[in-house]
């Protein structure tokens, strides 16, 4: 008798979960999981790239930054062959953490560890001699712009921070002019290279740098690029502390 009563009542639930509303709720669970899912494996990809590189040509101070950044002293420094590897913590959560990875700069070395190490970089500091970059400009910008048209670079899109050092010097160039003469000569190298692409992007054609039809400017990459003025050295020379205040900020963001 109580299964009788209760019969119209569940023909009625029965309808309504098979009517237009069931099909809307069902819809909008599908979305919410699939949603769920692009977020969980876009963070376990971003998880696996925990490495930030340090690069840039020889002299420019990456690996007196690199020792400044460990253990906050001061160290004499030689020319790099080789990587160097190490944990930093960017914060007093001794949970956040990167690994600072040094790569050497010397010409015939530097692509071929970028190359090593470009895959599980999250983000990437490239160090500019601010004293030395008038007569660089040519050199560090052919280097930038071989890290910039690099197929899995251009796929992963690192944060990129251009690290002006050597701002405790007198004759230092400020963060406004080198970014203004590396995107004047990244915007040549754009078009003298464009006849002979040697790069090519993820799809397998030539690698873009930039928009098509526009002067370059970081702006128009796919990753964010930020500059800062910092000095390895310090204004007192191997007694006093290092200004690195603007890449710690930094580090703090992209970890």
């Amino acid at each position: 008798a109580m299964a009788g009563g209760l019969e119209p009542d569940l023909a009625a639930l029965r309808r309504e979960l098979s009517g237009p509303a069931a099909l809307s709720v069902l819809v909008a669970l599908i979305a919410v999981a699939v949603t769920f899912l692009i977020w969980r494996f876009l963070q376990g990809r971003r998880s696996i790239r925990k490495a930030v590189l340090l690069l840039g040509l020889c002299d420019a101070g990456k690996t007196l930054l690199f020792a400044r950044l460990l253990s906050g002293r001061y160290r004499d420094t030689q020319t790099s062959i080789t990587d160097s590897s190490a944990t930093y913590r960017v914060s007093r959560d001794k949970s956040t953490n990167v690994t600072l990875i040094d790569l050497p700069g010397h010409e015939s070395l530097r692509l071929q560890f970028l190359e090593r190490f470009k895959a599980a970089a999250r983000a990437i500091v490239f160090v500019v001699d601010s004293v030395a970059f008038q007569r660089e400009v040519k050199d560090v910008a052919e280097f930038l712009y071989q890290v910039l048209v690099d197929g899995i670079v251009l796929k992963n899109a690192p944060a990129l921070l251009i690290a002006c050092n050597k701002q405790d010097v007198t004759m230092a160039k400020s963060a406004k002019l080198i970014q203004q003469q590396l995107e004047k000569e990244l915007n040549t190298l754009r078009v003298t290279r464009s006849a002979a692409p040697t790069s090519l992007d993820s799809s397998g054609g030539p690698a873009q740098l930039g928009k098509k039809g526009k002067d370059f400017d970081f702006s128009q990459l796919p990753m964010k690029v930020e500059f800062v003025e910092c000095s390895a050295r310090g204004s007192k020379g191997e007694e006093g502390d290092a200004d690195l205040e603007g890449l710690e900020k930094w580090l703090v963001k992209v970890a």
